[in-house]
């Protein structure tokens, strides 16, 4: 039986030159500009390995040399050792939050600052004019990255990555599933193909994933941390993190809700932002005339908003509204929770700044349905911006981790 040879020491060499580069590029990614005594002590490589791969960075775009130790007030005498900075500019990422409603991008550096923003209306809520056909869909999506790069300054050329999330299962290719739910197909057409054109690394994730991934930036607990993240617009889904890593299958299903429409007391994937603007409507049809803050709007008229609204002033029958939503909440809670053993779950989405009253009841009523007294209930602090956000951190994971052999042009 034949074997197959290993590698050279050239080879091995190279291989080796590659990971330790890699250990230092990593390395300077979080830091201050640094000095090489500073990066062999953070790395434990030897200050020649340093110096040389210091260069080599610099060379390929990665880092630059920075003020000297004497300019930066640490040096008084001898030879200024030089400074190495990360070039946070290198290259450039875009985050989309390619929603039902609205298409937001944003364009960031390699720390994940935004530096241009735009947003873009979508399919028109509260319409039944049907969805966008996908090649305009595509198109929104396309001016909404172009508005951006615009506000950023920036060009086609200075970008790197695209990460685009949509309200859909995806897979592990950056597809969503055909002909079970055209719903799907219309929300992700294709749109794993809308960076070739101008060579850039392209991804397409489920938008409660990048919101779950967003809220691991802001983690406090222990890198154990378990938890889900509820986007709750007009649809429910969930993004599932396990011991403080994201869960993802290769079909692209975990965190999808369909099985509620069969648990009692919930019967529907719709979010509660849905359910706020549904339940407004009967109450005001059963109350003609109703003289509380909820019935200057007809029930034709009333949306969420209205609702949440009209709870802050103390209206009666939107406070019965929050408690149902609270019931609802506390109920979805108990079939993830009760089948994950979580420590937490936060509402999440543009809703989220509404729903701090209404997790807290859902927190109280929980303990009729399951004993889970560990369990935390909370709005998430990022509202309707963490699925970008989310977004950002995977394009700027996914350049970090393609980084070397090469430059950011590369």
């Amino acid at each position: 039986m034949s074997q197959t040879p290993s590698p050279g020491p050239a080879g091995s060499s190279q291989l080796i030159r590659q990971l330790n580069a890699q250990r230092v590029l990593h390395c300077m990614w979080g830091r201050e500009p640094s000095t090489a005594t500073e990066l062999m002590h953070a790395t434990g490589l030897t200050r020649a390995t340093i110096l040389t791969l210091c260069r080599d960075l610099t060379e390929q775009g990665w880092l630059q040399v920075s003020e000297n130790s004497r300019q930066a007030g640490q040096y008084t005498k001898g030879r200024p050792a030089l400074r190495y900075a990360f070039r946070e500019d290198a290259c450039h990422v875009i985050g989309v939050d390619a929603g039902l409603h609205q298409v937001t991008a944003a364009v960031a550096n390699l720390r994940g600052v935004e530096i241009g923003c735009a947003t873009r209306p979508s399919n028109p809520q509260g319409s039944d004019a049907p969805l966008q056909p996908a090649p305009e869909r595509r198109r929104t999506i396309l001016d909404t990255i172009d508005a951006a790069l615009a506000q950023a300054g920036l060009t086609h050329a200075d970008v790197a990555c695209l990460v685009i999330a949509v309200p859909a299962p995806v897979d592990c290719s950056g597809h969503s599933p055909k002909g079970l739910n055209e719903f799907w197909s219309l929300m992700n057409p294709e749109l794993i193909t809308l960076g070739a054109e101008h060579g850039w690394d392209c991804a397409v994730d489920n938008d409660a994933n990048l919101a779950a991934l967003a809220e691991l930036d802001l983690a406090s607990g222990a890198a154990e941390d378990s938890f889900a993240v509820i986007l709750s617009g007009e649809r429910l889904g969930a993004g599932i993190v396990m011991d403080g890593s994201l869960l993802h299958q290769s079909r692209g299903g975990i965190g999808e809700l369909g099985m509620l429409d069969l648990v009692q007391g919930v019967e529907s994937s719709n979010g509660l932002g849905w359910w706020a603007r549904h339940l407004a409507r009967e109450a005001l049809k059963q109350a003609p005339g109703h003289s509380g803050p909820l019935g200057a709007a007809t029930p034709e008229e009333v949306t969420s908003e209205h609702v949440f609204a009209a709870a802050e002033q103390g209206d009666r029958l939107a406070l019965e509204i929050m408690d149902q939503l609270a019931d609802r909440l506390a109920r979805i809670c108990v079939v993830l929770a009760g089948l994950l053993d979580l420590d937490r779950i936060l509402v999440s989405g543009a809703i989220a700044p509404a729903l701090t009253d209404v997790a807290a009841r859902a927190k109280h009523k929980l303990t009729q349905y399951l004993y889970a007294p560990w369990l935390r209930i909370e709005a998430s602090a990022l509202g309707a911006d963490a699925v970008r956000r989310g977004a950002i951190r995977l394009a700027v994971d996914r350049i970090k981790d393609q980084a070397l052999p090469g430059g950011p042009a590369a």
